[in-house]
């Protein structure tokens, strides 16, 4: 009996956290994501021409950043890994830590020349209303994505 109440306690705690894990779902993680901004991944106000210049402007923006995000995840994975080496040099430590600032850095240059590169094909409303609503909400997980603001 004392074993079967184990069993039953334990297979309840374990649905109750497959529960809360599939019920918090996606979105609701730490990083930059869309917020509240249907901005220019709901698309609504933009017409068909503008959403196929978007989504060329995006492709291009993938394309050029891709090479500069895998070395930024593997710059990062380096960096877990010394943090994690108790002999690690500080010295070593810290050039890594200065060299993620500095490609950190180089993307956010290029998001914002995407942005720009975005901004060519709208209209002054359009600015405003996609403009207003920038800045930090519910993402998908943490870096630097294009989910950033509105654009």
């Amino acid at each position: 009996m004392k074993k079967l109440v184990i069993v039953l306690a334990l297979l309840a705690v374990g649905i109750f956290g497959v529960t809360y894990v599939y019920a918090v779902g996606p979105g609701f993680g730490p990083g930059s994501g869309r917020g509240d901004c249907p901005g220019f991944q709901g698309g609504a106000s933009l017409t068909p021409e503008q959403k196929s210049q978007l989504d060329e402007t995006r492709k291009k923006f993938s394309d050029e950043t891709a090479a500069l995000r895998e070395t930024m995840r593997s710059g990062r994975l380096e960096l877990q890994s010394l943090w994690a080496n108790p002999k690690a040099d500080p010295a070593v430590i810290q050039a890594k830590e200065k060299e993620l600032r500095e490609l950190s850095n180089q993307m956010r240059d290029k998001m914002v020349q995407f942005k720009l590169e975005s901004r060519n094909f709208l209209t002054d409303e359009q600015i405003t209303e996609f403009g207003s609503c920038g800045g930090r909400g519910r993402g998908f997980g943490r870096g630097m994505g294009m989910g950033r603001g509105c654009l």
